[in-house]
């Protein structure tokens, strides 16, 4: 276990006689897939608010392209997609929660349809495709490449449905609330009210990502690790933070965001090769192309560094052409306005970063080390993904979590009476703070923000080693000594903390695995050491 200092225990002052308070039954932060299936899950004789940073519309979740594992062939069995799991976690699943996520993931697709979610058919039936890791054709998907557009619409019409939850939108977490070591809701902050104290009888963490952190990145712009970071404020032990997995195929291009490529494209027969042509994953893994992601990134990687070249590409051009243009129109129509054309051209790519694996450690139920408070997807260390999640486990995490924690929280919050009394809970700084009265327009935020995304992918990215790693720790040390102590007044600079915090996690956790395993490999550590099969676990110092 790593204990971390704090500057602050919270990110701004506050005092209850000053700001408003709002009382819930439960509280969920995150409106994605697992903060949307616990709301739908908590007992309609409570109060629910839900807190989302962004419109509900706008998730991790909503951004996903391959779709939902699950047995749904009969060829297939529950045991195929178990082995699966953990052979891609690399030591590091809890066999137990493996299991229970894999044999629940039938049930949580059939109720997305009768939620309905639209997913595609071939003659009636579910079409099924098949992505990297996985030993069977088990992945459900919807619009063709936009599965987490369809099941968000269908979770955000069924959840506005709810006569007992309300929905604050465009709201941002500034922290956790605590009393005496327990979860009593949270301060958040928008434009209209400034901030407002909700107090929760139980509190579900659903925050999703942290991909943002990194300069080449999947994930959209509200993927600032916000959850990790005030999860770890508030005294929650995080785990396996060193565990960050790079998605193989990014769109590269100058100008361009970086859009994902679903990893179906490989699943339906594309081919990846290097800036000459030549397909190169056979010399990494028999697999090929259907390797492990962590395999990929590495393998694309060193393949850059042989040819000297930015990018390697995706070939689809041997593809039925009808099968390509139904299959990803999304992808087709992205890739369009740069001038490429799926089915004639070479498509460049590169990995970025993707999902978050480590997290918040959580029980089978979704119990979080801080009593009241509860956690779902990838804002948590479940258990399930070990040291390297499968491809299209991660939303049926997200909602058979999300299902765990709705339960659990309305259980605990039943047995709790009404109180409409604030705890006497409030925040002050000494008055010798100097950092504290400093005007926060004297930083440039975008700057630093930009400097550390830079940072964190030279150093802390797909291939690290002791002495990259220990820059990045000097680096984002600094940063954190001016940075972490200030008080900001609004979103921008309350992300940034959240970030170089949770870097700064990444980072001591990275430099303790002296391994290479999962999506974690380490240039000065190449092999996998049996005698590290253990959890990394770090937490606030008291």
């Amino acid at each position: 276990m790593h204990h971390l200092p704090l500057p602050h225990r919270y990110l701004v002052r506050f005092h209850p006689k000053r700001i408003s308070h709002t009382f819930s039954d439960v509280l969920i932060i995150g409106g994605g897939i697992a903060g949307l299936r616990a709301a739908l899950a908590v007992d309609p004789r409570l109060q629910v608010i839900v807190v989302t940073k962004d419109v509900l519309a706008q998730s991790n979740s909503a951004y996903a392209q391959g779709g939902i594992a699950g047995v749904l062939d009969p060829v297939d069995q529950f045991s195929n997609h178990i082995d699966d799991t953990v052979a891609a976690g690399k030591g590091l699943c809890d066999q137990a929660v493996v299991e229970k996520v894999i044999r629940e993931a039938p049930d949580r697709i059939q109720e997305l349809i009768d939620f309905g979610a639209i997913f595609d058919t071939v003659d009636g039936e579910l079409a099924l495709t098949k992505e990297g890791g996985h030993s069977h054709r088990r992945i459900v998907h919807a619009l063709g490449d936009a599965t987490g557009k369809e099941v968000m619409r269908a979770l955000i019409a069924q959840a506005r449905g709810l006569q007992n939850a309300a929905y604050w939108e465009r709201t941002f977490t500034v922290d956790l609330l605590t009393q005496d070591g327990v979860c009593r809701g949270a301060l958040v902050w928008n434009r209209e009210h400034g901030k407002t104290m909700i107090w929760a009888k139980q509190t579900i963490l659903a925050t999703g990502g942290a991909g943002q952190i990194f300069r080449e990145t999947t994930n959209p712009a509200i993927a600032t690790a916000d959850g990790h970071a005030i999860a770890f404020r508030a005294g929650a032990e995080l785990r396996d933070m060193e565990f960050m997995q790079f998605h193989p195929t990014v769109l590269y291009i100058a100008g361009s965001s970086r859009h994902l490529i679903s990893e179906a494209v490989r699943g339906e027969g594309a081919y990846l090769r290097d800036c000459r042509g030549e397909r190169f994953m056979q010399d990494y893994d028999p697999a090929g192309e259907l390797a492990p992601r962590d395999v990929v990134s590495q393998a694309i990687v060193r393949q850059m560094e042989l040819t000297k070249h930015p990018s390697v590409y995706l070939d689809l051009t041997h593809l039925d052409r009808k099968l390509v243009r139904e299959r990803f129109p999304h992808i087709g129509k992205v890739c369009a306005e740069f001038g490429l054309d799926l089915t004639r051209d070479q498509i460049p790519v590169r990995p970025g970063a993707h999902y978050m694996v480590g997290g918040a450690t959580v029980d089978a139920d979704g119990r979080t080390t801080v009593p009241g408070l509860w956690a779902a997807g990838e804002v948590t260390s479940s258990g399930l993904h070990g040291a390297n999640r499968l491809a299209s486990n991660s939303l049926l995490e997200g909602l058979v979590f999300g299902l765990n924690c709705g339960r659990g929280a309305s259980t605990q919050a039943l047995e709790m009476p009404d109180s409409f009394a604030a705890p006497a809970l409030s925040c002050d700084w000494p008055t010798n703070d100097a950092a504290a009265a400093l005007a926060d327009d004297e930083l440039n935020l975008l700057d630093l923000r930009n400097s550390l995304g830079s940072e964190m992918w030279r150093n802390v990215g797909i291939q690290r080693d002791q002495q990259g790693l220990e820059a990045a720790q000097h680096q984002v040390d600094f940063w954190n000594s001016y940075v972490l102590r200030r008080e900001f007044s609004d979103l921008h600079g309350w992300e940034l903390q959240n970030m170089l915090l949770v870097s700064k996690l990444i980072i001591v956790t990275a430099l303790a695995r002296r391994e290479s395993r999962g999506v974690h490999y380490r240039r000065d550590f190449p092999e996998t050491d049996p005698q590290q099969a253990a959890h990394t676990s770090v937490r606030a110092s008291t």
